[in-house]
């Protein structure tokens, strides 16, 4: 049986309970990969899938997602939109907005964001990373079908290339489960409605109140090529990376940072 108990979830979620079609299941290869299937046949947005095992997890650029069952939370959220798709830019900062908030309501503490999409724990090693976002589009005559992949660390993981961190390293006790996604979803439903209204507008303040690498020096990365470096200055209104160069203020709205040390050449 899955891990998830959807009778239990329901009455975490509350009067939420009813803005959600959620699945659970022991194991596929991708819930994004699936939940973009059942989108293109129809599927509700609120529709969610969650999964113990996933055998194809991903992250950006096709990087692989480590988890385990007991050990992290994976899951995908369909929402479809049909404004006009270029007011998606900022999207994946609003979810990692999301995320934090929901967990720092469930007593985590040390939580940041990092552009564009990983939220972060600032702990005795430095940032290590705790959640990735992996936000997917897919268009039919309805309109955009945005695929939101969460992955979630509830105990670091002993395998990864990068410096990661659990959820049980920034809070005093490990929320329940069910209580734990009931809280991201309700954070996630409240966080996409204004959205949908407003943009990533109002959402900035917040987001650049836990931005870590703020006024540090980064270097922006494309497929492992130096793109630019210099002071990061945060976001904009459209949720843009601003960099301080050399040249002066530029924004960007792809590509990986990187911390490094030192300052401005």
């Amino acid at each position: 049986m899955p891990l998830i108990d959807l009778t239990l979830l329901r009455q975490a979620l509350g009067p939420m309970a009813g803005r959600f079609d959620v699945d659970a299941v022991d194991s596929c290869d991708s819930t994004n990969a699936r939940l973009l299937e059942r989108a293109a046949a129809g599927a509700p947005s609120g529709s969610v899938l969650v999964a113990d095992r996933q055998s194809a997890g991903r992250g950006r650029r096709g990087r692989p997602w480590v988890s385990s069952p007991e050990d992290s939370l994976t899951f995908s959220l369909l929402w479809r939109w049909s404004a006009d798709p270029a007011r998606l830019a900022g999207l994946s900062l609003a979810v990692g907005l999301a995320l934090a908030r929901a967990l720092e309501s469930l007593g985590a503490r040390g939580l940041g964001l990092k552009w564009p999409n990983d939220l972060l724990f600032r702990g005795a090693e430095g940032d290590a990373k705790l959640a990735g976002i992996l936000v997917e589009l897919a268009a039919d005559r309805r309109g955009m079908q945005v695929v939101i992949g969460i992955g979630l660390n509830l105990r670091a993981p002993q395998v990864s290339e990068q410096i990661v961190a659990g959820l049980a390293d920034c809070c005093p006790a490990l929320p329940e489960r069910h209580q734990l996604l009931a809280a991201l979803l309700t954070e996630l439903a409240q966080t996409l409605e204004l959205f949908s209204r407003e943009g990533f507008t109002p959402l900035r303040p917040a987001w650049q109140a836990r931005h870590l690498w703020q006024d540090q020096a980064v270097c922006l990365l494309e497929a492992g090529q130096l793109l630019a470096q210099g002071l990061c200055r945060g976001v904009d209104a459209e949720g843009a990376l601003l960099l301080e160069t050399a040249a002066g203020q530029q924004r960007f709205l792809a590509g990986d940072l990187s911390l490094r040390p030192g300052g401005l050449p």
